[in-house]
């Protein structure tokens, strides 16, 4: 087998449409658009319009919103907080040593693993069990 004899898998490629191009095509004159009426027209239609009837969207309510910084706060793992050959941890550091992206807003240490070195953690957030084991380690959790 060659390069110049690979073939894509049988049936996996259509020909694309071709409209307009004769009686012949099956596809000449109204180009399967049909007679009259705005979706035979060129400009196409309004998506969700039922024809003057509330559509859909608009019958059911809202609900709930999407969080803008949920993307830009981080969780960081106590294990990998432990490799770091640094003492004073904040954002910066984390940021430095790749532990949350460069556009991160916040940080949050989560109880993943073990710490066994002393940390101290500034301007970044802990949870409960991770708060326990970085206190039982000699460290100390500061805002």
């Amino acid at each position: 087998m060659e390069l110049n004899d690979i073939k894509p898998g049988e049936g996996s490629k259509h020909a694309r449409r071709r409209v307009g191009r004769g009686m012949g095509s099956g596809l000449g004159k109204t180009c399967g658009r049909g007679h009259k009426g705005q979706k035979s027209r060129s400009g196409g239609w309004i998506k969700g319009f039922e024809g003057g009837q509330m559509p859909l969207q608009r019958r059911l309510p809202k609900r709930g919103f999407t969080s803008l910084t949920r993307l830009r706060n981080e969780e960081v793992n106590l294990s990998s907080l432990s490799r770091l050959p640094v003492e004073e941890v904040d954002l910066l550091v984390l940021k430095q040593f790749g532990l949350v992206s460069r556009d991160a807003l916040s940080a949050k240490v989560v109880l993943s693993g073990e710490i066994s070195k002393r940390v101290v953690l500034k301007g970044i957030g802990a949870t409960k069990g991770a708060r326990a084991a970085i206190e039982a380690a000699g460290g100390q959790v500061g805002d």
